[in-house]
C-alpha cells in the first residue's frame, strides 16, 4: 500500500522532464503517446540530479509537460544539456555481442582473438504561453515560480485539489489525458508541486527536429522516480532505461525486485544478424518469466576516470569522459585531475512497466555492491582449414555438441522456432568421417517433441501424425459385423 510519506518522497525525486516522470499534454487534439524514455540519475548523499531525455514526437507547438516535484526549484536548479549524452551512455552500456575464433587443432596457428560488438539498440509552449498572475485562487492553483531556461518556459505550480488543477490546465490551453485526473490526486495530497513545461517558439533551439533534455537537481532523503503520471497517456507497457551514477556502488530498486538479465550465453552464429530482435525477444521472455514487475540490471561497473582497470569486456563504445560526466551532473568525477580518483560507479537498469504491475513509483537505494556485470552474448567461430587429422575429428565432434548447446540456449532465451536452422548442426556432422558421424548421439532440435515446451512446428507434426494414426486405426477396425451380431 502506498503510504502518504512515500508519495511525498516521490515528489521529491520526481522532478522534471520527459514522459516517465510526468505526462505530455497537448493544446491540440493530437494524440500523444510516450513508449520509451531514458533518464540519468546521479545520487550523491541526499542530492539527486535527474536528466531526462525528450522523445516527444510531433509539432513542438503542441509540446507541454507536467511533472510532480517535491520542492519549488530555483532557476539555478534547472538547465538543458546536450542530448548526445544519452547516445554515448547507451552506446557504452548496452547489451553486447562478442566473437571468438577456434584454433585449428590440426595446424599450428597463431591464436587470434578479436572482439567486436553490435549496436543492438534500435538504430531510436509556446512563446505565447500565457503568464498567469501569481495566484489563481478560483481553482486552488498557485504559481510558485516561473522561469525561462533555454527553449523552455517553466512554471512551478501548487494545487489544493486535482479537479482544480485539471480545470486550470484546461483553461490555460492544456489538453489533459483522460486518465490523468486519477493520478494527479495522490501527488496533490502529498503536497507535491508540479513542474509545467512548454516550449518558447522564439528560441532558435526549437527549429530542429528535437528538444534538448532537461536536467534538475534537489536535495531530499528519498531516492525515487515518479512513473505513475507517465502512464496517463501511454498505451500498455512502457520501457525506461536508467543510467545511474554514485560514489559507492550499484543502484537498486527497493520496492520492486532488481534482477539480472540473462548474460554470458553462447548462441549460434546465425544470431549475429538478428541480435537486435534477439535481445528484444530475450528481454520480453525474461520480463514475463519474472512476473512483469521486476527491474532488470543490464550493466554495472566502476567507470572512475583515473581507474586503470578494464571497464567492460568488450567495450561497446568509449567509456564516459570528462564532458559526459559534466553533462550528466557527476561533478565529483570531472575536472583536470579526473575527480582526484574518487570512485564513479555506473549502473544501467531497464524497466518495462504498466499500470497493472507497477502501482507505485520507483524507490531506489545506493548499495555498496561493486560487482561488475554486463549483458553479454557470445559467438564462437569454428576453426578453418583441414580438419581430417584425429585431433581435428575430435574437435568436430565437440563442435557438433557445442552447436547443439548453442541452439538449446537460443531457444531457451527467445523461444524462437529454430526448425529452419537444422543445417547449423548437420553441416558439422557432414565433415566427420563415416565412423565418427555414426557414433554421434542423435540430439533433437530445440523446441522439438522431446524438448520442454516443444516448437509449434513439432506440435503441428505430432497432431497431424496422431490424426493420421487415428484415421488409419478407424479404417482398420471397420470390418463387417458377424452375421446375426447386434
Amino acid at each position: 500500500m502506498l503510504r502518504p510519506f512515500f508519495l511525498s518522497a516521490a515528489a521529491v525525486m520526481a522532478t522534471t522532464a520527459s514522459a516517465f516522470c510526468g505526462f505530455y499534454v497537448a493544446k491540440a487534439d493530437a494524440t500523444l503517446f510516450n513508449d520509451k524514455s531514458e533518464v540519468i540519475l546521479v545520487r550523491d548523499g541526499l542530492r539527486t540530479i535527474i536528466t531526462m531525455s525528450n522523445d516527444f514526437k510531433g509539432d513542438v507547438r503542441d509540446f507541454a509537460m507536467v511533472v510532480p516535484v517535491p520542492v519549488v526549484l530555483k532557476e539555478s536548479d534547472i538547465r538543458v544539456v546536450d542530448r548526445t549524452i544519452f547516445q554515448k551512455l547507451d552506446n557504452y552500456s548496452s547489451p553486447r555481442l562478442v566473437e571468438y575464433w577456434d584454433q585449428n587443432p590440426c595446424m599450428q596457428w597463431q591464436y587470434a582473438e578479436e572482439r567486436s560488438m553490435l549496436d543492438m539498440v534500435a538504430n531510436g509552449a509556446a512563446a505565447t504561453m500565457k503568464r498567469e498572475q501569481n495566484e489563481d485562487k478560483d481553482y486552488g492553483v498557485t504559481i510558485e515560480a516561473q522561469y525561462t531556461v533555454g527553449e523552455y518556459d517553466i512554471l512551478i505550480l501548487s494545487a489544493t485539489e486535482s479537479a482544480g488543477l485539471k480545470d486550470w490546465l484546461t483553461i490555460n490551453g492544456y489538453k489533459i489525458p483522460a486518465t490523468a485526473h486519477e493520478v494527479l490526486d495522490p501527488y496533490i495530497k502529498s503536497n507535491l508541486k508540479f513542474f509545467v513545461v512548454k516550449v518558447d517558439l522564439d528560441q532558435p533551439q526549437t527549429k530542429g527536429d528535437y528538444l534538448r533534455p532537461l536536467q534538475i537537481q534537489f536535495s531530499h532523503e528519498k531516492f525515487m522516480l515518479p512513473i505513475r503520471l507517465g502512464m496517463a497517456n501511454s498505451m500498455g507497457q512502457q520501457d525506461m532505461i536508467v543510467y545511474a551514477f554514485t560514489r559507492t556502488g550499484r543502484v537498486e530498486c527497493v520496492n520492486y525486485r532488481t534482477v539480472k538479465v540473462p548474460t554470458d550465453r553462447n548462441i549460434p552464429l546465425f544470431a549475429q544478424q538478428k541480435f537486435g530482435p534477439m535481445y528484444k525477444d530475450l528481454f520480453a521472455r525474461a520480463w514475463k518469466r519474472e512476473g512483469r514487475n521486476a527491474i532488470f540490471l543490464e550493466y554495472a561497473w566502476n567507470v572512475t576516470p583515473s581507474w586503470g582497470g578494464m571497464k567492460c569486456d568488450p567495450c561497446v563504445g568509449p567509456p564516459p569522459m570528462n564532458q559526459e560526466f559534466v553533462d550528466a551532473g557527476v561533478d565529483w568525477a570531472s575536472g583536470p585531475n579526473g575527480g582526484n580518483g574518487q570512485q564513479v560507479f555506473f549502473t544501467r537498469l531497464h524497466v518495462r512497466y504498466g499500470r497493472d504491475k507497477f502501482p507505485q513509483d520507483l524507490m531506489f537505494q545506493v548499495t555498496p555492491n561493486t560487482e561488475q556485470f554486463q549483458a553479454r552474448y557470445i559467438l564462437t567461430h569454428p576453426a578453418q582449414g583441414d580438419l581430417t587429422c584425429s585431433e581435428g575429428q575430435s574437435y568436430l565432434e565437440e563442435l557438433y555438441y557445442r552447436r547443439v548447446r548453442e541452439m538449446d540456449e537460443l531457444y531457451a532465451l527467445t523461444g524462437w522456432d529454430l526448425g529452419m536452422h537444422r543445417n547449423y548442426t548437420n553441416e558439422v556432422r557432414g565433415k566427420l568421417s563415416p565412423e565418427r558421424r555414426n557414433s554421434l548421439d542423435v540430439v533433437p532440435l530445440p523446441g522439438g517433441p522431446s524438448a520442454p515446451g516443444g516448437g509449434a512446428g513439432w506440435r503441428l507434426l505430432l497432431m497431424g501424425s496422431a490424426l493420421l494414426a487415428g484415421l488409419w486405426y478407424a479404417l482398420r477396425t471397420r470390418t463387417p459385423s458377424p452375421v446375426g451380431a447386434v
